[in-house]
């Protein structure tokens, strides 16, 4: 993940969330925009 930009990790993170793409590769973007403090540049969006 770390080839990543910040702005192309964000937007995959939308984009897993709206195909509702597994439970653990959205956790796995999640942990890497933490680790990346990017937290704030998304909202938490519940899974169904």
């Amino acid at each position: 993940m770390n080839k990543l930009s910040d702005e192309l990790l964000i937007e995959s993170y939308y984009k897993a969330k709206e195909l509702k793409l597994s439970y653990d590769f959205i956790q796995l973007i999640e942990m890497e925009l933490h680790r990346r403090s990017l937290e704030k540049h998304t909202q938490k969006i519940t899974l169904n």
